[in-house]
């Protein structure tokens, strides 16, 4: 089995090496790495490959969103704020069906090996663990721990001996007291396409939960109601592929 591990220094985070090949993404001013956005596309491109198979590339169609994705990554608030967004809250990525919302948000985190990563999880195998052992995949998600949950909506109404439960929408609510209660680490970095060598992997407001979706905002609230609805709002900034996106897995 061909290895795909990331490599780097943990003195030189912006300098990656992949199957002996150097790749550098920016250069490292003090202790902040100032990224090079076309060297880090050009990355993604490879990593990708490595990751995905030959046939995997990046759409010029998904440039600006794709930046959005990078300055979020990389925790640079002055993008970050010209976009909208906050470091301290996660990701909500919704697009149709096939539009490479899940592709990306399991490569974007090879940006910033220096960091913890989250879990992936699609949201039918949870529903699936509680059928077997209920509310205890619950308390097993209500955690610190990163995730991103992935295919939000897709999954069946949860039921164990009988009993029904909207098991994703009770996991976001726990997840929510965590990300509201937890004390603040104010370590973000700021200005252009960088980030501080001393910074925490869990955000403003403790450890941060991610989803993709093909839900829009109506559906989600369908689904999961106002309760989780309004959670969702304060734990996620919302980055939308346009809705006529191509399927990109044709």
């Amino acid at each position: 089995m061909t290895n795909l591990a990331t490599t780097f220094n943990p003195n030189t985070p912006h300098i990656i090496y992949e199957g002996g090949l150097e790749y550098r993404l920016g250069t490292l001013e003090g202790n902040l790495i100032q990224y090079d956005f076309a060297k880090v596309v050009k990355y993604l491109g490879v990593k990708g490959k490595l990751l995905f198979g030959k046939d995997f590339k990046l759409y010029d169609e998904d440039k600006e969103l794709l930046l959005k994705l990078a300055s979020y990554f990389v925790g640079d608030e002055s993008s970050c704020s010209k976009y909208d967004l906050e470091v301290s809250k996660g990701l909500l990525l919704t697009g149709p069906v096939g539009c490479g919302k899940t592709t990306l948000m399991r490569l974007l985190p090879h940006l910033t090996p220096h960091r913890r990563a989250y879990e992936f999880m699609p949201c039918r195998n949870i529903t699936f663990g509680f059928n077997h052992l209920g509310h205890k995949i619950i308390e097993d998600y209500a955690t610190t721990k990163p995730y991103c949950f992935d295919d939000l909506g897709v999954e069946q109404t949860g039921k164990h001996f009988g009993q029904d439960c909207n098991v994703m929408g009770e996991i976001l609510i726990s997840r929510y007291e965590i990300f509201k209660n937890l004390t603040p680490h104010n370590n973000s970095p700021s200005g252009g396409l960088k980030w501080t060598r001393g910074q925490g992997a869990r955000g403003l407001k403790g450890s941060l939960t991610h989803v993709t979706t093909n839900l829009n905002a109506d559906e989600l609230q369908e689904k999961y109601g106002e309760r989780v609805r309004s959670r969702m709002r304060e734990m996620f900034n919302l980055i939308s592929f346009d809705e006529n996106s191509v399927d990109k897995r044709k």
